[in-house]
């Protein structure tokens, strides 16, 4: 089959990129063969992840419909954490120590009471 098409190799790679990449023939023999080369991998890479996604989401639909009652339902794009504000954590600790030192620590109690809980003591 191979030896049949070889004749027809510039037909067949001029036909990938006039359907494919959208491209007119001018525009195609403007192109030299590593530029061809590249495109053809980039829309190699094109497709891969496109099917990639497709499969994930399918998965996941198939996972979600199938789920126990009662179980939760699994996100396609689950939302990653925000990134702790270092500047911000580090300033509010400084400030809480520095309300520690003169107001003492009876906010922590009354945070405890107002939740109907009693207060930890340390070593029990």
């Amino acid at each position: 089959m191979q030896k049949l098409a070889e004749p027809f190799q510039d037909e067949m790679e001029l036909a990938f990129f006039v359907v494919e990449i959208g491209m007119s023939k001018s525009e195609y023999e403007q192109l030299t063969e590593t530029e061809k080369m590249f495109i053809r991998k980039r829309h190699e890479q094109k497709f891969i992840n496109e099917t990639t996604w497709m499969r994930n989401a399918l998965l996941n639909a198939v996972n979600n419909a199938l789920r126990k009652k009662g179980k939760k339902f699994i996100d396609l794009f689950p939302k990653a954490p925000k990134k702790a504000d270092k500047e911000y954590n580090e300033n509010a600790v400084k400030t809480i120590l520095e309300m520690e030192e003169k107001n003492g620590k009876g906010w922590v109690d009354r945070i405890y009471k107002a939740n109907g809980m009693k207060t930890p003591k340390k070593g029990g």
